[in-house]
Order: C-alpha cells, then sequence, then structure tokens
C-alpha cells in the first residue's frame, strides 16, 4: 500500500513540476478570501484517486478538493489526500509545496507519504516501521532547550480566524526560541519537524489532510503530536503541536491556554494578562466578517 502511495505522489509531483514550468498560464480560482485553488489542484487530485484507486477499488477517498465522492465509502481504509498543499506558494512560483497522502485504517492513520516536487524529497512512514526520507531513516531533533530550537508555524489568513490570540501565541513562542519560520505547507512543515530540520510546529484551523500524513512522520520518528492542551486524538480538531518530546511539551505548556479546549478559568486568565495586540478598528478579521471579536 505505501509503494502504492509512492506511486501516486510521484505522479501528482509530475504534474505540478509540468504546471510549474509556466506557472503564469495556471488557472486559479478562489474557495474563499485568501484561499485559493488551481486546475492543478484537481488535476494531480484525479491522478492520485485514479491510482490508488486502480489498485484498491474497495478503498474510500477523503480529498481536499473532491471530499468522499469517490472510492467505496464506509470502507475500513481511508485514503487521505491533500493533492498540493501549499497552492499559495505554488501560483507565485515560491517552491514550498508538496503533495500529501495517508492511509486510515478503521480511524488510524498506517500509512503515509509527503513529497515534495521541487526538491524531489520522498518522505514516508509506516506504522511501527518508522519514518524515511528518500529511504533514509530519519529522527526528530535531540534539542532539549527551548531558546536554541527553530519552530515552524502558518498564520491565520482567513475571515473569522482569530488573529490576536495568533499574535499573542506568536509574541510568547518567539521570545523563548531561536526563530520562528512560516513556509507555507503544514504537510511539509510536519515533514520537517519528523527529519528534525525544525525542532517544533504548531498552527490552527488545519483540516485533516493538511496533517494526516505528516502525524505519522512525526510518531515514527520519535516525536510527539496533538492539539495545543496536549491530547493526541487531534486530526479534526483544527489545532496542532508537534515536535520532539521535550519541546512538545513546552510548547503545551505554552499553548495550552490558547486552546479551544482551554477551561474556562484559563481563557479568562488569558484576557486579563495578555493585551490586546490589535486594535479592534484595524483587525482583518473583524473587517471582513463583521464580527468586532474576530472570533473563531
Amino acid at each position: 500500500m505505501l509503494n502504492v502511495a509512492v506511486k501516486a505522489a510521484r505522479a501528482a509531483g509530475a504534474i505540478i513540476n509540468r504546471a510549474a514550468l509556466d506557472v503564469e498560464a495556471v488557472r486559479v480560482s478562489q474557495k474563499q478570501v485568501n484561499d485559493f485553488v488551481t486546475e492543478v489542484d484537481h488535476a494531480s487530485e484525479a491522478a492520485v484517486i485514479e491510482t490508488l484507486l486502480g489498485a484498491y477499488p474497495q478503498h474510500a477517498i477523503w480529498a481536499e478538493e473532491s471530499g468522499r465522492q469517490h472510492g467505496t465509502q464506509g470502507s475500513d481504509h481511508v485514503w487521505i489526500i491533500d493533492p498540493l498543499d501549499g497552492t499559495t506558494n505554488f501560483i507565485h512560483g515560491f517552491p514550498v509545496y508538496c503533495v500529501s497522502i495517508a492511509l486510515a485504517v478503521k480511524g488510524r492513520v498506517e500509512q503515509a507519504v509527503i513529497y515534495d516536487p521541487t526538491r524531489n524529497d520522498l518522505f514516508t512512514a509506516t506504522r511501527g516501521r518508522g519514518a524515511f526520507l528518500n529511504e533514509r531513516r530519519i529522527r526528530v531533533s535531540k534539542r532539549t532547550d527551548l531558546r536554541n530550537c527553530l519552530i515552524s508555524t502558518g498564520f491565520p489568513f482567513r475571515p473569522g480566524d482569530n488573529f490576536n490570540n495568533y499574535l499573542r501565541m506568536m509574541a510568547e513562542v518567539m521570545q523563548r526560541t531561536a526563530g520562528l519560520r512560516r513556509p507555507g505547507a503544514a504537510a511539509l512543515d510536519l515533514a520537517y519537524v519528523a527529519a528534525g530540520f525544525t525542532d517544533g510546529f504548531f498552527e490552527t484551523g488545519l483540516s485533516p489532510w493538511d496533517v494526516a500524513a505528516g502525524s505519522l512522520l512525526v510518531t515514527e520518528a520519535g516525536g510527539l503530536i496533538g492539539n495545543f492542551t496536549g491530547e493526541s486524538e487531534f486530526l479534526e480538531q483544527k489545532e496542532c503541536v508537534a515536535g520532539n518530546p521535550r519541546v512538545y511539551g513546552q510548547l503545551v505548556g505554552i499553548l495550552g491556554k490558547y486552546s479551544k479546549f482551554a477551561s474556562a478559568g484559563e481563557k479568562a486568565a488569558l484576557r486579563q494578562d495578555v493585551p490586546e495586540l490589535v486594535p479592534p478598528r484595524t483587525r482583518p478579521s473583524a473587517q471582513l466578517d463583521g464580527d468586532p471579536e474576530g472570533g473563531e
């Protein structure tokens, strides 16, 4: 099954690389404000689905663009697909994007492939058998002091995102670490945590297809992944933190109070302790969706 997923990812990568040669000619449309989809997303998703169902017609598909309309829905085997994670990067010619494919069996991710077509980097993992980059075993970093750690993240960009909450999180993490990075493709961010290129990662607003494959890479590389309060059942909760075990614990300690699952007392203390960082009249979320609180 992993070999079939690799074949599917490489087929999608070939489509993406061909399109990248003339990215100005790619047709782009908007799903919502700042959320783009291209003909390349659709073509690469079709290639992945065709390859997977050609080998396993009895399996189900859960894909970013086409949802759950392909395959045998109700199957214990569900392929979770992001055909082009980092679409905004792609349409600008910024070479940080990837194909992400995971296989969940009875709700648990068992196989994972993340393919970076710009570098021909192939990240793979099978539950219980480790994580690999181009067939070389990878492990999370060994850093334990947050001051020496490089952390990746993703900025909120949709109407209704809580920008003030994110700015507070960013401020807390930036002051405690060696650096904060925002590459723009969450699946690749998680692969980089697994490979030890970064020491940790956090982001809100993510969908299952953004994190399914990366979650297995991280755990098979010896890391931990969960929601901001440290719970491991995070796949559909739209908040994610990952890292080597020591860094993960420290990030949960910082980010837990910002979780949608934090206690009422923790949230009240947060409002009292930290001032607004963006004046209400200039907050993007308030302007875009008319919500004076800039809520979730």
